[in-house]
């Protein structure tokens, strides 16, 4: 099957430099990749040279550890907005969902959402890596209550990426209207498709191209 609309085609390293951000457009305009995803100092970039195209403009927030403020990541997703960002992809604050504090995960995803919404689509990072499965569960029905798009599995900075079981029970909770987004870790055609079986609507990787051409 085509991957490439299901691809947010991602770079999100520290020392991705322009030209090294100039190539995965061109790469993501070649192949229509659903979106790339960049640094939020890349965006206006890729905005403006995506402004014709069919590839959305995809952003992180409170990356990759998720412990801003609920107030730094508002001002980040509208100033990520304001420079043309599509997608908003949050980290939660892993630390306030580890210790039951439900409530402020909640209201940490809804301030996002708030200043998102009829803007820009969210998708929240749970970081499954580090969650049980109890956790995960948590994580997913609170981004789902807070009004997000999608949970997603991964910044793909911590201790591990998606893995199956995790999209599976991300997926078996939010049920299936909502998106989920597997990412980290993905890098063949075979694992892309094992992510789409177990209930991805959207996949997270750099390795795009390697999937995509096989």
């Amino acid at each position: 099957m085509s991957f490439n609309r299901k691809i947010d085609h991602t770079l999100l390293k520290a020392d991705a430099k322009e030209a090294d951000i100039k190539k995965l457009i061109n790469q993501a305009k070649k192949h229509q990749f659903y979106s790339v995803c960049v640094n939020p100092t890349w965006v206006k970039l890729a905005s403006e040279l995506l402004l014709k195209e069919p590839v959305a403009v995809c952003t992180v927030i409170g990356f990759p550890l998720g412990a801003n403020t609920t107030e730094v990541k508002a001002f980040e997703t509208r100033d990520a907005i304001a420079n043309g960002a599509d997608e908003i992809d949050m980290v939660i604050n892993i630390g306030q969902l580890k210790a039951g504090n439900e409530a402020f995960i909640k209201e940490d995803i809804e301030a996002v959402v708030k200043v998102a919404k009829d803007k820009a689509l969210v998708k929240v990072i749970i970081e499954a890596s580090l969650l049980t499965n109890d956790e995960i569960v948590t994580a997913s029905r609170l981004a789902k209550e807070a009004g997000a798009d999608f949970v997603k599995t991964s910044t793909g900075f911590s201790t591990g990426g998606a893995k199956v079981e995790d999209v599976a029970l991300m997926r078996a909770t939010v049920g299936p209207e909502m998106g989920v987004k597997a990412s980290g870790g993905i890098h063949t055609a075979k694992e892309a498709q094992s992510m789409i079986d177990a209930g991805a609507t959207r996949l997270g990787t750099s390795a795009s191209i390697a999937i995509t051409e096989g």
